[in-house]
This record gives C-alpha cells, structure tokens and sequence, in this order.
C-alpha cells in the first residue's frame, strides 16, 4: 500500500496520538498519514476483530517501509468512563506523552426519525457526544493540562439539519458546540480543539458496507458541485494540518471537507407532496377575532383584542 502526505516527512517524530475508530474508513487514513509522519499511534474501537486486522497491515507497512515509529491498538468502548481512562493511562505508559487526540469513533443508522426507539438515539448521542467528550476530558486531565496538545474532532454536515440521522445530527450539532467551548476553556493551557466535517459524499468502503450499498454515493454525487466523491485521504490531510505547527494560531473551528456540498441550495432531502400546512391570511384571523368578539358580547363578557 501506498502512503504520502503533502507534509515533510517525519514531521510529527517523537509525538504520540491516539485516533479512536482508527482501524477503518477515514480513521483509517488518518493513522496511516501520521505514521508516515513519524508519529507514535495508539487506535481503538470496541470490536477487537478490525483492530487486530487493521494493526496488521500497518504494522506491515511500517516494517516495509523500515519506519521506527509504533502501531498500536486496544480495545475501547469511549461511552464508559473506566474504559476510556484505561485506554488513556496505557497510551501515555506505551509512549510517555499525548500530543495528539482525533475522536474520529462514532456511528449512526439510517432511520426516520419517528422509528427511531429511546435505546438508539440514546446509543447515537453517547457514542458521538459524549465518548468525544470522554475521550477530550480525559487526554487533558492525563496529560495535555500540563504539557500541552491538540485535539481534532470528526463531525459531519450538520449544518441545516440532517433529515433521516437525527440522531446523529443533533449529537454531531452538540459536538461542534463543545469544540468551540473547550477551545476557549483549554486554551491557557496550551491546548487546541477543532473539528473536520467530512461531507455526505466522502467514499469509503466501511461507510458503504454500514449504509448498504454503494448506490447512494452515486446520488450523492450528482449533488456535489465538484461532481465527484471526495476520498478518505483528503480528509486525514486537513486533520493532519489541523495538528501540526502551521496551524498554531488556529483554534475552535470547524472545517469542512465537502466541495461546497453544504453551501449548495440543492437538498438531499425531498419533502413529499402534501397540504398539510395550515395558512395563515389576515382576513381569516380578522374573521376569527369578529364571531369571537361578537360571542362573548353576547354573554357580557369583555376581552382584549390582540
């Protein structure tokens, strides 16, 4: 497998990070461009089963390519506190310091938002929420409190609403809002948080498999003003920017990765035909406020008009 990135090589030599949901998709790409840039990685999922693949092949390449640099992996559920300090406490044992933080984990279902049960929206939020939240807390009462860091969170185009995963929208919304709050709080500390918004039309194998089939890149595309998918690539190369020392005086934004798909007026998601809409005139209100005020007249009673 190839790997490059548009940085200098061995830019994050000696730097540690730990990327969560780092064995697939765009977690994927991320760990593989920061070990091309030398640095230390520590991924985790809940499912042992892709971590181990996963840390095979780059373990693999890093042999190959004859990189000092360390892969390494451990089972993490980032909606339980224990699990999540445990994975913290043995990152900073395996590699002294933790520079780097990508809360990259998440998930979500395709799901009307009528169908969705208590156990799955509540599934969603803590998953993408509160295990970013986790996962930021802990990386900075460990370690970057003292000494520094920055912290990329993975979002999605949320922007106006996102019919079909509201689940994932709402908790994705609360993850932006975060990201703008600990930037302000941790910034004394030398700490910088921001946030990557891939969009709708970034391929990926493991996005394809978890959505089904492939077919709705395909519609996807055709409502992308670059008339194309975008790859997980050029996702890991804006986190990777976001981490490094160009993007020193930056803090508490979001990027989005999307070819201007989130500014583009032409939706994904079509209202069906109905006359559902009540309307509002003037003359209908003015007639309602006329039989009410003649009714209670006539019943002796007075009433402001509004």
């Amino acid at each position: 497998m190839k790997v490059t990135s548009v940085f200098r090589p061995d830019l994050f030599a000696g730097k540690a990070a730990i990327v969560t949901g780092g064995g697939t998709g765009i977690g994927k790409a991320i760990t593989y461009e920061l070990l091309y840039l030398g640095c230390n990685v520590m991924i985790a999922s809940r499912k042992l089963e892709r971590l181990e693949e996963a840390a095979k092949d780059m373990r693999k390449w890093l042999s190959e390519t004859g990189r000092k640099n360390r892969l390494e992996f451990m089972v993490c559920n980032i909606r339980k506190v224990e699990s999540v300090q445990e994975l913290v406490s043995t990152s900073l044992k395996t590699f002294g310091r933790l520079d780097f933080l990508v809360n990259n984990g998440g998930g979500q279902f395709i799901s009307p938002s009528a169908d969705i049960s208590l156990k799955g929206f509540t599934a969603v939020v803590e998953t993408n929420l509160t295990g970013t939240f986790l996962m930021s807390k802990e990386v900075f009462t460990q370690w970057m409190r003292d000494h520094g860091g920055s912290i990329v969170n993975i979002t999605m185009d949320m922007w106006k609403g996102y019919p079909m995963m509201s689940h994932s929208g709402a908790a994705r919304a609360g993850v932006d809002n975060l990201t703008k709050s600990l930037a302000l709080e941790w910034i004394s500390n030398g700490v910088r948080v921001n946030s990557v918004a891939p969009g709708s039309s970034i391929y990926s194998e493991t996005a394809a498999a978890n959505y089904g089939s492939a077919d709705i890149f395909e519609a996807v595309r055709l409502q992308v003003p670059a008339q194309r998918l975008g790859t997980v690539e050029e996702v890991s190369t804006v986190v990777c920017f976001l981490l490094s020392p160009s993007a020193s005086f930056v803090s508490g934004v979001a990027v989005p990765v999307d070819a201007a798909h989130s500014l583009y007026m032409q939706p994904s998601f079509r209202v069906p035909e109905h006359q559902n809409m009540p309307e509002y005139t003037w003359e209908k209100d003015l007639a309602e406020q006329q039989r009410s005020t003649l009714g209670s007249a006539s019943k002796g009673q007075v009433k402001a008009k509004l």
